[in-house]
């Protein structure tokens, strides 16, 4: 393989992106290539920190500008320390959610204007952009019944409301119809192996793109 190149996982929460994402490592290792995992927000240790405040349930006050900034600012570390040095050693990136995300729950559930949302991802990624974002998509409300058996505390995000979820949800279709070659939409209420071979085939396909 000449170049590296990135894989996003996204979607709703409790969608099964965390069991996904270590199949397809498990799979790509087998076949000798090299596979880094990170996830947004977070990915470095400045982006952990920042996770950290972005998530916390006890700061509900948080404006969602500040929140729309941290995310930048965290892509922005993510990219320069961790992304761009993988790929140029030939590495493949696979992260658990990215930019599409912020699309999703700032614009389209926060209701951020797009043009703040564009001028802050731009200056974060100067033009940088994932492969293809691999969306898990599922009904919000089964995914919080999934992640509620997990029995964990639900983070700041996940505590939302349906509608706000649902919107999220909405904002992750409409981004794959607009960008189809950029998205690849998953039924994740399938059965956990039809998942993974859907999954799958969109890597195969992009394996087969990179020789």
């Amino acid at each position: 393989m000449k170049k590296g190149f990135m894989v996003v996982f996204d979607g709703s929460n409790g969608a099964g992106k965390t069991t996904v994402i270590n199949e397809v490592e498990k799979y790509l290792s087998a076949k000798g290539l090299d596979v880094v995992l990170t996830r947004e927000p977070g990915g470095t240790p400045i982006g952990e920190k920042i996770r950290e405040v972005i998530l916390d349930p006890s700061t509900p006050e948080m404006c969602d500008l500040t929140e729309l900034m941290l995310f930048g600012a965290g892509r922005a570390q993510h990219l320069e320390q961790k992304i761009k040095p993988a790929l140029a050693a030939g590495k493949i990136v696979i992260s658990d959610r990215f930019d599409a995300a912020t699309f999703s729950f700032q614009h389209y559930a926060r209701g951020i204007a797009l043009d703040t949302i564009v001028k802050i991802n731009d200056l974060a990624l100067d033009g940088f952009r994932p492969d293809i974002n691999i969306i898990l998509d599922l009904d919000p409300l089964a995914g919080l019944e999934r992640v509620k058996k997990r029995g964990q505390a639900l983070d700041r995000l996940e505590d939302e409301k349906l509608d706000f979820l649902t919107k999220a949800r909405n904002g992750y279709l409409i981004q794959a119809k607009n960008h189809p070659e950029k998205f690849a939409i998953i039924d994740a209420s399938q059965s956990k192996e039809q998942v993974l071979s859907d999954v799958l085939t969109v890597i195969d396909t992009l394996l087969a793109q990179q020789q």
